[in-house]
Protein backbone atom coordinates (compact mmCIF):
# COMPACT_ATOMS: atom_id res chain seq x y z
CA UNK A 1 0.00 0.00 0.00
CA UNK A 2 1.09 3.52 -1.27
CA UNK A 3 2.67 5.73 2.21
CA UNK A 4 2.87 9.17 2.32
CA UNK A 5 5.29 11.33 4.60
CA UNK A 6 2.98 14.22 6.08
CA UNK A 7 5.53 17.20 7.06
CA UNK A 8 4.22 19.19 10.50
CA UNK A 9 5.71 21.91 12.27
CA UNK A 10 3.56 21.58 16.17
CA UNK A 11 0.20 22.48 16.89
CA UNK A 12 -1.77 25.20 16.62
CA UNK A 13 -2.00 27.76 13.16
CA UNK A 14 -0.38 30.66 14.83
CA UNK A 15 2.87 28.93 16.05
CA UNK A 16 2.67 25.22 14.26
CA UNK A 17 0.57 23.29 12.01
CA UNK A 18 -2.85 24.10 11.06
CA UNK A 19 -5.36 21.55 13.07
CA UNK A 20 -7.91 21.51 10.69
CA UNK A 21 -5.75 21.56 7.32
CA UNK A 22 -3.71 18.34 8.66
CA UNK A 23 -6.89 16.30 9.61
CA UNK A 24 -8.38 17.00 6.52
CA UNK A 25 -5.25 15.70 5.05
CA UNK A 26 -4.86 12.89 6.66
CA UNK A 27 -9.25 11.96 6.07
CA UNK A 28 -8.33 12.74 2.22
CA UNK A 29 -5.39 10.42 2.37
CA UNK A 30 -7.62 7.35 3.89
CA UNK A 31 -10.71 7.95 1.95
CA UNK A 32 -7.99 6.94 -1.21
CA UNK A 33 -6.40 4.13 0.58
CA UNK A 34 -3.48 5.02 1.17
CA UNK A 35 -1.56 4.86 4.29
CA UNK A 36 0.00 7.92 6.19
CA UNK A 37 3.13 8.96 8.36
CA UNK A 38 3.85 12.13 10.02
CA UNK A 39 7.35 13.40 10.80
CA UNK A 40 8.43 16.67 12.31
CA UNK A 41 11.91 18.24 13.55
CA UNK A 42 12.77 17.62 16.99
CA UNK A 43 13.40 21.24 18.23
CA UNK A 44 11.65 23.82 19.85
CA UNK A 45 9.12 25.91 17.52
CA UNK A 46 10.01 29.28 17.42
CA UNK A 47 7.77 30.45 19.70
CA UNK A 48 4.03 29.79 21.42
CA UNK A 49 1.21 31.48 20.90
CA UNK A 50 -1.96 32.22 23.11
CA UNK A 51 -4.56 31.15 20.77
CA UNK A 52 -7.09 33.13 22.28
CA UNK A 53 -6.03 36.56 22.26
CA UNK A 54 -3.60 35.78 19.74
CA UNK A 55 -0.22 37.22 21.09
CA UNK A 56 2.95 35.87 22.25
CA UNK A 57 3.10 33.97 25.41
CA UNK A 58 6.28 35.15 26.80
CA UNK A 59 5.31 32.99 30.09
CA UNK A 60 5.09 29.89 28.38
CA UNK A 61 7.99 27.29 28.07
CA UNK A 62 9.58 26.29 24.87
CA UNK A 63 7.67 23.83 23.02
CA UNK A 64 9.24 20.73 20.75
CA UNK A 65 7.72 20.09 17.40
CA UNK A 66 7.91 16.65 17.40
CA UNK A 67 5.85 16.67 20.46
CA UNK A 68 3.17 19.08 19.84
CA UNK A 69 2.68 17.46 16.25
CA UNK A 70 2.21 14.27 18.11
CA UNK A 71 -0.68 15.97 19.87
CA UNK A 72 -2.82 16.35 16.29
CA UNK A 73 -2.12 12.73 15.05
CA UNK A 74 -2.32 10.61 18.22
CA UNK A 75 1.46 9.88 18.39
CA UNK A 76 1.66 8.62 14.61
CA UNK A 77 4.72 11.12 14.29
CA UNK A 78 8.64 10.36 13.95
CA UNK A 79 11.61 12.73 13.85
CA UNK A 80 12.34 13.48 10.40
CA UNK A 81 15.79 13.15 10.78
CA UNK A 82 14.94 9.23 10.79
CA UNK A 83 12.64 9.30 8.09
CA UNK A 84 13.68 7.79 4.83
CA UNK A 85 11.96 8.89 1.94
CA UNK A 86 12.74 6.11 -0.14
CA UNK A 87 9.74 4.23 2.60
CA UNK A 88 7.36 7.09 0.96
CA UNK A 89 5.33 7.35 -2.11
CA UNK A 90 4.56 11.10 -2.06
CA UNK A 91 4.99 13.81 0.58
CA UNK A 92 2.18 16.80 1.69
CA UNK A 93 3.22 19.89 3.65
CA UNK A 94 0.45 21.25 5.87
CA UNK A 95 -0.03 24.82 6.57
CA UNK A 96 0.20 27.06 9.78
CA UNK A 97 2.57 29.56 10.74
CA UNK A 98 4.61 26.84 12.38
CA UNK A 99 5.42 26.43 8.09
CA UNK A 100 6.57 29.86 7.81
CA UNK A 101 8.12 29.91 11.17
CA UNK A 102 9.64 26.90 12.89
CA UNK A 103 10.34 25.09 9.00
CA UNK A 104 11.02 28.52 6.80
CA UNK A 105 11.92 31.81 8.05
CA UNK A 106 9.60 33.91 5.74
CA UNK A 107 7.25 34.80 8.64
CA UNK A 108 10.16 36.15 10.38
CA UNK A 109 12.38 38.35 7.43
CA UNK A 110 9.13 38.64 5.01
CA UNK A 111 10.98 39.16 1.78
CA UNK A 112 12.66 37.10 -0.59
CA UNK A 113 15.90 36.54 1.68
CA UNK A 114 13.89 33.40 3.66
CA UNK A 115 15.29 29.97 3.72
CA UNK A 116 14.33 26.87 4.88
CA UNK A 117 15.97 24.36 7.49
CA UNK A 118 18.08 22.37 6.14
CA UNK A 119 17.12 18.70 7.18
CA UNK A 120 13.12 19.67 5.91
CA UNK A 121 15.16 20.86 2.35
CA UNK A 122 16.64 17.74 2.43
CA UNK A 123 14.22 15.48 3.17
CA UNK A 124 12.26 17.24 0.92
CA UNK A 125 14.05 17.84 -2.58
CA UNK A 126 15.28 13.89 -1.97
CA UNK A 127 10.85 13.57 -3.01
CA UNK A 128 11.67 15.55 -6.04
CA UNK A 129 15.38 13.67 -7.15
CA UNK A 130 12.91 10.56 -7.26
CA UNK A 131 10.36 11.56 -9.47
CA UNK A 132 7.77 11.90 -6.46
CA UNK A 133 4.66 13.58 -6.12
CA UNK A 134 4.45 16.59 -3.39
CA UNK A 135 1.27 18.68 -2.21
CA UNK A 136 1.92 22.08 -0.62
CA UNK A 137 -0.86 23.96 0.84
CA UNK A 138 -1.52 27.03 2.36
CA UNK A 139 1.61 29.27 3.25
CA UNK A 140 3.57 26.17 2.85
CA UNK A 141 4.10 26.54 -0.97
CA UNK A 142 6.56 29.29 -0.83
CA UNK A 143 8.88 26.35 0.41
CA UNK A 144 8.37 25.33 -3.74
CA UNK A 145 10.43 27.57 -5.19
CA UNK A 146 13.91 26.73 -2.40
CA UNK A 147 13.08 22.70 -3.62
CA UNK A 148 12.23 23.08 -7.01
CA UNK A 149 13.22 24.40 -10.14
CA UNK A 150 12.82 28.19 -11.53
CA UNK A 151 9.60 28.56 -12.95
CA UNK A 152 7.56 25.99 -11.44
CA UNK A 153 4.32 26.41 -10.84
CA UNK A 154 2.97 27.10 -7.35
CA UNK A 155 -0.20 28.86 -5.56
CA UNK A 156 -0.28 30.58 -1.86
CA UNK A 157 -4.05 31.56 -3.22
CA UNK A 158 -4.71 35.09 -4.32
CA UNK A 159 -2.18 37.42 -1.92
CA UNK A 160 -0.49 39.82 -4.84
CA UNK A 161 2.46 40.78 -1.94
CA UNK A 162 3.09 36.82 -1.29
CA UNK A 163 2.79 35.88 -4.93
CA UNK A 164 5.34 38.52 -5.55
CA UNK A 165 7.86 37.36 -3.30
CA UNK A 166 7.35 33.72 -4.26
CA UNK A 167 8.07 34.94 -7.99
CA UNK A 168 11.42 36.73 -6.59
CA UNK A 169 12.44 33.57 -5.46
CA UNK A 170 11.88 31.71 -8.59
CA UNK A 171 8.51 30.08 -8.89
CA UNK A 172 5.70 30.77 -11.25
CA UNK A 173 2.78 32.06 -9.22
CA UNK A 174 -0.72 31.33 -10.24
CA UNK A 175 -4.18 32.70 -8.30
CA UNK A 176 -6.02 30.07 -7.71
CA UNK A 177 -8.65 30.01 -5.11
CA UNK A 178 -9.27 27.86 -2.09
CA UNK A 179 -11.43 25.34 -3.79
CA UNK A 180 -8.77 24.80 -6.58
CA UNK A 181 -5.12 23.45 -7.00
CA UNK A 182 -2.42 24.66 -9.18
CA UNK A 183 -0.29 21.61 -11.04
CA UNK A 184 3.36 21.62 -11.96
CA UNK A 185 2.94 18.43 -13.95
CA UNK A 186 6.75 18.86 -14.87
CA UNK A 187 7.61 18.31 -11.21
CA UNK A 188 4.45 16.68 -9.76
CA UNK A 189 4.05 19.64 -7.65
CA UNK A 190 0.39 20.34 -6.63
CA UNK A 191 -0.56 23.15 -4.35
CA UNK A 192 -3.74 24.62 -2.94
CA UNK A 193 -4.22 28.17 -0.78
CA UNK A 194 -6.52 26.24 2.26
CA UNK A 195 -6.38 29.02 5.00
CA UNK A 196 -4.33 31.32 2.95
CA UNK A 197 -8.03 32.75 1.50
CA UNK A 198 -10.68 29.99 2.47
CA UNK A 199 -13.39 31.44 3.88
CA UNK A 200 -14.56 28.29 5.87
CA UNK A 201 -13.50 24.54 6.66
CA UNK A 202 -15.82 23.70 3.73
CA UNK A 203 -13.39 25.38 0.96
CA UNK A 204 -10.58 24.57 2.81
CA UNK A 205 -11.77 20.60 2.68
CA UNK A 206 -12.92 20.82 -1.45
CA UNK A 207 -9.17 22.28 -2.07
CA UNK A 208 -7.06 19.45 0.25
CA UNK A 209 -9.60 16.78 -1.42
CA UNK A 210 -8.64 17.75 -4.63
CA UNK A 211 -5.18 18.16 -4.13
CA UNK A 212 -4.43 14.83 -2.32
CA UNK A 213 -6.34 12.87 -5.28
CA UNK A 214 -4.29 14.86 -7.58
CA UNK A 215 -1.02 13.10 -5.63
CA UNK A 216 -2.82 9.90 -6.09
CA UNK A 217 -3.22 10.01 -9.55
CA UNK A 218 0.88 9.97 -10.01
CA UNK A 219 1.48 7.30 -7.47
Amino acid sequence: MANVAVVLSGCGYLDGSEIQETVLTLLAIERNGLEWQCVALNANQHHVINHLNQSVDSNASARNMLQESARIVRGNVIDITEADSDDYDAIIFTGGFGAAKNIMNFALVGDDSYTMNEEVLIFARNFYLADKPAGFMCIAPMMIPLIYPEGTKATIGTDENTAIIMEKKGAEHILTPATEICVDEASKVVSTPAYMCAKNIVEVSQGIDKLVNKIVSYI
